[in-house]
């Protein structure tokens, strides 16, 4: 009876799944924590670039080499923020992604909790049936049978019997 009524596989499935939802999770948090740095990592090389002092005495080419050098340092920085940014986007696709795996597997579960409450309720009644069928047999003996037509032979003949007793 346990392999009729029993819900392992299902549960398997559902713990699969709540562990995909715990590691998006995870995921999700992960992202949004590296586009914080990311982000305050850019601003600090922006700020470093522009309020920083470095080589303002110095004059022609190496005046124009430490230039370019500040301005790169300022896109290094802003390919950052832009790296944040990009982040929290796959951030929120995340959790969308969640949002709508939630609300899909909602709907599973009622489904499949249905099916398994009537599938419960079909093996209790058929072990009623089954203990029914075995009040027909004397000393209360187990009742397999093969067919339905089987049955009703083994009760055409237990009345047969039964009328034979009374005759006798």
């Amino acid at each position: 009876s346990m392999d009729l009524t029993s819900t392992v596989g299902y549960d398997s499935i559902i713990q699969h799944l709540n562990d995909g939802r715990k590691n998006c999770k995870e995921f999700e948090d992960f992202l949004k924590e590296r586009a914080i740095i990311e982000e305050k990592y850019g601003k600090e090389l922006i700020n470093l670039s522009k309020k920083k002092p470095c080589g303002q005495t110095e004059l022609n080419t190496l005046k124009r080499s430490l230039d370019v050098f500040k301005q790169q340092i300022d896109n290094v920085g802003q390919g950052h923020i832009q790296l944040a940014q990009t982040l929290r986007e796959e951030a929120k696709k995340m959790e969308d992604f969640r949002e709508k795996q939630k609300l899909h597997r909602k709907k599973i579960e009622l489904i499949m909790d249905a099916i398994h409450k009537n599938r419960n309720l079909q093996y209790k009644k058929t072990m009623e049936v089954k203990q029914t069928c075995c009040c027909f047999l004397p000393d209360g003996a187990p009742l397999y049978l093969s067919s339905l037509s089987h049955f009703w032979q083994l009760f055409l003949k237990l009345a047969q019997t039964k009328s034979a007793l009374e005759d006798s």
